[in-house]
């Protein structure tokens, strides 16, 4: 988990530095879209890692009558 929120982080900044620091070429908004994208991916990786992380909660079985 914390391998994809570090990697998020870094595409998210690294896309966030070409998307807004005042370039101009064609694929620009792809890459305004993209530094979304992966901002939104760090979001949830980090709530999920907040919320479900806990090495003692493992799947168990339903009983059944």
């Amino acid at each position: 988990m914390r391998k994809h929120s570090m990697l998020f982080l870094a595409v998210a900044i690294l896309a966030g530095v070409l998307g807004f620091s005042g370039l101009n070429f064609a694929g620009i908004e792809v890459v305004r879209i993209l530094f979304l994208i992966f901002a939104d991916l760090l979001v949830v990786s980090l709530l999920a890692r907040l919320f479900f992380d806990d090495k003692k909660m493992k799947m168990q079985r339903v009983k059944s009558k």
